[in-house]
């Protein structure tokens, strides 16, 4: 376990951390010269900022063949374990377990009890983010959308298809993903129905499908797609 010092001072150099926020949008592995092309620093700059992420264990280096021979070439990828601080130390992540392992053995009405608590919850978080907020049309909704996607980890793109607002957005970083082997089921209902809630309290109604869900195994990405009438 790193030292919670370490690693909120690794993190508070705010390029550094903008490169472990690009990391984290996508599950691909990147090279230094990939990391500084995009950044525009230089390639050892951007070397000694992964590094230092590597170091507090939010991303680790591996070696990946090119193809084109030679020796491995040095990419960088998320972790997969998560780092979670608290001031005190608080054990959330048990409490978690309780909660969702107590949700199973009740059955699928703790099940549909638990969706509903969740999509409240997506809306009312919305609603008060609106708050004092101009969402008068609908690219100041989408706006808002993109700001408080950033906080859960996705980037929504939206496009005008038959007189609709078209929204995508792919989350490759899912907040629950170190649970999801246990409680998959469970999890990936109530993530939805939060997204539903947020999306309902911005754009009312709407056609809401999720077309590719995280696999418990692969744990990729999950895929929505969104239709709200103009």
């Amino acid at each position: 376990m790193h030292h919670p010092l370490k690693v909120t001072s690794t993190l508070a150099d705010e390029t550094r951390f903008s490169i472990y926020e690009y990391i984290l949008q996508t599950k691909q592995s990147f090279t230094v010269q990939q990391i500084a092309d995009h950044f525009k620093i230089h390639p050892n700059v951007a070397r000694l900022h992964l590094t230092k992420l590597c170091g507090i264990g939010v991303i680790i280096a591996e070696y990946e063949r090119t193809g084109k021979g030679g020796r491995p070439g040095r990419v960088y990828r998320k972790a997969d374990e998560t780092i979670t601080l608290s001031f005190p130390k608080k054990n959330t992540d048990q409490l978690l377990n309780w909660s969702l392992a107590l949700i199973l053995k009740l059955g699928s009405s703790a099940i549909e009890v638990a969706k509903d608590i969740s999509y409240n919850d997506g809306f009312t978080s919305m609603k008060t983010f609106m708050q004092d907020k101009d969402y008068s049309t609908n690219e100041r909704k989408m706006s808002i959308l993109s700001e408080t996607a950033s906080l859960i980890g996705y980037i929504p793109i939206s496009k005008i298809i038959d007189n609709h607002i078209c929204i995508q957005f792919t989350i490759y970083n899912c907040p629950y993903e170190q649970h999801l082997k246990q409680y998959q089921e469970v999890i990936c209902q109530m993530h939805e129905c939060y997204l539903r809630g947020q999306m309902d309290a911005l754009f009312g109604h709407n056609e809401f499908v999720q077309y590719e869900k995280m696999n418990a195994t692969t744990c990729q990405f999950c895929h929505y797609d969104i239709r709200t009438t103009l």
